[in-house]
């Protein structure tokens, strides 16, 4: 399964990216291995997620959310049914 994420970080900005294997990445993130960004903007929180069969519509998925304005991604964050303490989201 591949993944589309969002996490909010630590100064309230948001981060997306896509993996194959959420909670190994989340924690990279976590522990500063992940990003760039997400490392200098410590702690992270997973806030969204969505699951698709190939890697190819997840980055797809990635690419179309980082094209919202900030205000579009809290809203999908907001409006979206999804448990956090799930690490495997149902297929989209």
């Amino acid at each position: 399964m591949n993944y589309t994420y969002i996490l909010q970080c630590g100064d309230g900005s948001l981060y997306t990216g896509w993996t194959n294997h959420l909670e190994k990445r989340i924690n990279m993130h976590k522990t500063g291995r992940g990003a760039k960004y997400t490392k200098a903007h410590l702690p992270v929180k997973l806030v969204y997620c969505e699951s698709f069969p190939t890697k190819e519509e997840a980055m797809h998925r990635e690419w179309e959310i980082k094209q919202l304005s900030r205000r579009q991604k809290l809203a999908l964050i907001a409006k979206t049914p999804w448990d956090p303490q799930d690490p495997h989201p149902s297929e989209s």
